[in-house]
């Protein structure tokens, strides 16, 4: 059975920095692709980031392009997002979520992907 467990969020300065983790376990990272999503109340879920089984082939959302970085360890199993010089626009709850057979066009649709983490809170604020 597929689990995706997220952590690292919490309460940061606008500015600051955070690492989140996405650890797994019944499937591994680095033959699937992994994707982070974030969702702020009453919005819908928002793309972040992405890396195919390549890790050399990642994508970001425009919104964190330049201060968010995607990354796996593949001997730990876990996907991470740096969050750096955060912005209170970034508070919102934060998924990890897989998907092996997601083709390229769609890897930015939540709908597409089939594993989902149960999510952790980021808050940016003063």
């Amino acid at each position: 059975q597929v689990q995706l467990v997220e952590s690292g969020g919490g309460l940061v300065q606008p500015g600051g920095a955070l690492r989140l983790s996405c650890a797994a376990s019944g499937i591994n990272f680095s033959r699937t692709t992994t994707a982070w999503f974030r969702q702020a109340p009453g919005k819908e879920r928002d793309f972040v980031a992405a890396m195919r089984q390549s890790a050399s082939h990642i994508y970001y959302g425009d919104s964190v392009k330049g201060r968010f970085t995607i990354s796996r360890d593949n001997a730990k199993n876990t996907v991470y997002l740096q969050m750096n010089n955060v912005q209170p626009e970034d508070t919102a709850v934060y998924y990890c979520a897989t998907n092996p057979s997601i083709i390229l066009s769609s890897i930015r649709r939540p709908d597409q992907y089939h594993r989902w983490g149960q999510g952790t809170q980021v808050t940016v604020s003063s």
